[in-house]
């Protein structure tokens, strides 16, 4: 046994993970340490079948293919699949992510994409893995890309490179819970920029941390594509409920 697994050992005893619902110390089931305290798995729901084919939604009725949504929006992205619903539990995580400084959660969401989405992105068979850029002013302010961080933990759950630096955000953009669809839209135009590099990949793998309107991941596919990309998938960690 090597020194880095008996000092990650000694680390998990004396400083324990938490839990990314509750932040409590992840408790021990059946001697293994959980990722999700089994009390908080109730304040969380995970993405179910049917799901649309385009967004991955979960939608109600299984005889139909894609949610109203991306009936009456053409996407630019391939496909995108998504873990949870965005629940009163896991909105309230993702909000501590991001603006608490909650780093080490993201080991947990990078696991439980791997886990739950694994079958989606072997059968996708990405080139590689790219995290949703920020702002370089927000950053600056924030400290860390939340996208990259998971981005990054999956990468290596699913052991695909991770590429940080093809991908950039060149505009600052407004927030988008602000916007309608349409702002949305204008909101994110000419926002990305992509680096020569990104022409010896096929299919790339976006990362972010929610789906809503699914603007964001079209507006960096296109951008991709542009630029000789063929295929863009999309996987976030939550997104909100079809229609």
């Amino acid at each position: 046994m090597n020194l880095k697994i008996i000092a990650d050992r000694v680390a998990d005893v004396f400083f324990p993970p938490a839990c990314p619902i509750c932040g409590k110390p992840r408790p021990f089931v059946e001697g293994i340490r959980v990722d999700i305290c089994p009390e908080c798995m109730e304040k969380i729901s995970y993405i179910q079948e049917p799901r649309c084919l385009k967004c991955g939604k979960s939608i109600e009725n299984d005889e139909r293919e894609y949610c109203r949504d991306c009936e009456n929006k053409k996407h630019i992205f391939t496909r995108c699949v998504s873990v949870y619903e965005y629940s009163e539990g896991i909105k309230k995580s993702v909000y501590n992510f991001k603006y608490h400084n909650k780093r080490e959660y993201a080991a947990v969401y990078g696991r439980e994409m791997s886990r739950k989405c694994g079958i989606f992105i072997k059968m996708w068979n990405p080139d590689v893995i790219m995290p949703v850029p920020v702002h370089i002013s927000r950053l600056k302010r924030r400290g860390f890309n939340q996208a990259e961080l998971i981005a990054q933990e999956l990468g290596r759950n699913v052991n695909i490179a991770v590429d940080t630096q093809s991908l950039i955000r060149i505009k600052r953009t407004r927030p988008m819970k602000e916007l309608d669809n349409h702002d949305r839209i204008k909101n994110l135009e000419n926002a990305f920029q992509v680096s020569e590099n990104v022409v010896r990949y096929r299919k790339v793998l976006l990362v972010d941390d929610i789906y809503t309107t699914g603007t964001t991941l079209d507006m960096c596919a296109k951008s991709l594509i542009n630029s000789g990309i063929k295929e863009v998938y999309g996987i976030t960690l939550c997104v909100g409920k079809g229609f």
